[in-house]
């Protein structure tokens, strides 16, 4: 079978920035391990597939080394080329995915804007993640992943990573974050345990970041930038329970993918 196979960079304007997803619309569900193998293939941090049912768009996302149980970069470039690839005129997509979560994302005429559960994060104690990033934290939380805020915003863009150190860890990596200079707080998010040295834009960091600095700052609109080489940058607002995330998004490449579903032999096109 022939698999459309796009990337596309997520919350950022322009190619070669931003976060790079491979998007591969389904008429119906491939074999859980041939989209890991696709998704392996690819080596790019996510890779989404997805299939319309009733108006909703069941969808799935994979890392190079298994399946994601939330992942906002992807789920933004899926709804970019659902408009400017695939056909689709409409203004708002539901999506819902294999773990239960609903997400919704608006289409604007600059910014789409995704709609996410929170995330949760509570203070620890652990000297864990500071070991392993092997600098001073000034506060440390764990959600499903750590967040360690360090002194400032400079710290977070010079730092350099220990990554075989933070493979360590069992949570699922961890986000530095600091009060941003020219924004209201800047992020870099480390997940070796997903097969990603560092990821360059999280949406799925946000959901734990946004209600962490709106308690913080002690405003619901926040202007968010994650300083990874590639770089990107959000503009969220916590309401309720919710994070809202709006970024551009732009095609980086577009091919197709001759799979075998039975073997999942994968050959470019």
């Amino acid at each position: 079978m022939k698999l459309p196979n796009y990337t596309v960079a997520a919350f950022t304007g322009q190619g070669l920035a931003g976060n790079p997803a491979a998007v591969c619309p389904l008429d119906a569900w491939l074999p859980a391990p041939v989209m890991q193998a696709i998704a392996h293939h690819n080596a790019l941090p996510e890779t989404a597939f997805f299939v319309e049912s009733d108006g909703i768009f069941t969808i799935r996302w994979f890392t190079p080394t298994h399946e994601a149980n939330m992942c906002g970069h992807a789920t933004l470039a899926s709804t970019w080329a659902l408009r400017h690839l695939l056909g689709r005129t409409d203004e708002q997509f539901e999506f819902r995915s294999a773990f239960g979560y609903e997400m919704t994302a608006v289409v604007g005429d600059e910014f789409i804007t995704l709609d996410f559960p929170a995330g949760q994060l509570a203070p620890s104690k652990s000297e864990a993640p500071a070991r392993a990033l092997g600098v001073s934290v000034e506060e440390t939380l764990l959600g499903q992943s750590w967040v360690c805020r360090l002194s400032n915003e400079a710290t977070v863009r010079s730092y350099e990573p220990d990554i075989e150190a933070i493979g360590t860890l069992a949570e699922d990596g961890i986000i530095i974050t600091a009060k941003g200079e020219n924004c209201d707080f800047v992020s870099r998010y480390f997940t070796p345990q997903s097969g990603i040295p560092e990821d360059p834009v999280t949406g799925y960091a946000h959901t734990l970041l946004v209600p962490y600095w709106a308690k913080k700052l002690n405003r619901k609109k926040l202007h968010a930038l994650q300083v990874s080489r590639r770089g990107g940058e959000l503009f969220c607002e916590l309401r309720g329970e919710r994070v809202l995330m709006q970024g551009r998004a732009s095609l980086e490449s577009e091919g197709a993918l001759i799979i075998d579903a039975e073997s999942g032999t994968i050959e470019p096109l």
